[in-house]
């Protein structure tokens, strides 16, 4: 009973202290935007949490829907075609940092990261649409 009783503590006491090392999820997602910031080029201090990636993300279906619902799909398709690209150079490879992230929380990231990269974000990191007009002049 003894040798049990050892064994479930030490069990307990492990797994309690893998627990306190673990990081948040939050944590985890800065961690994993500052890798993916690190290869898109954005600002160095850009490190949303998942759920703000994900408005980014929505921001920008948003505007690329009404783009295309006023007639202008051309520029929408030039708006995703330039997105797309800056994710694919930026997501070769998976940081060992965003590695603990689902799939969809990982995309989340390094699609706000890459349009933080194209100069698309506003000085608190949303999503700005006027900037992302601008860069497609450019």
């Amino acid at each position: 009973m003894r040798h049990t009783t050892t064994l479930l503590l030490a069990t307990l006491l492990l797994a309690g202290a893998a627990a306190g090392c673990s990081k948040s999820g939050d944590e985890t997602a800065k961690d994993c935007a500052a890798a993916l910031t690190e290869r898109t080029g954005g600002e160095p201090g850009y490190k949303p949490t998942v759920a703000e990636a994900e408005e980014q993300v929505d921001a920008l279906d948003d505007t690329l829907a009404g783009m295309v619902r006023s007639g202008h799909q051309g520029a929408a398709k030039d708006a995703f075609d330039t997105v797309e690209k800056k994710t694919k150079e930026g997501g070769i490879g998976r940081p060992e940092a965003c590695e603990p992230l689902s799939e969809g929380d990982y995309t989340a990231l390094l699609t706000a990261t890459a349009l933080d990269g194209l100069g698309w974000t506003d000085g608190d990191g949303r999503f700005d649409k006027l900037k992302m007009v601008e860069g497609l002049r450019e």
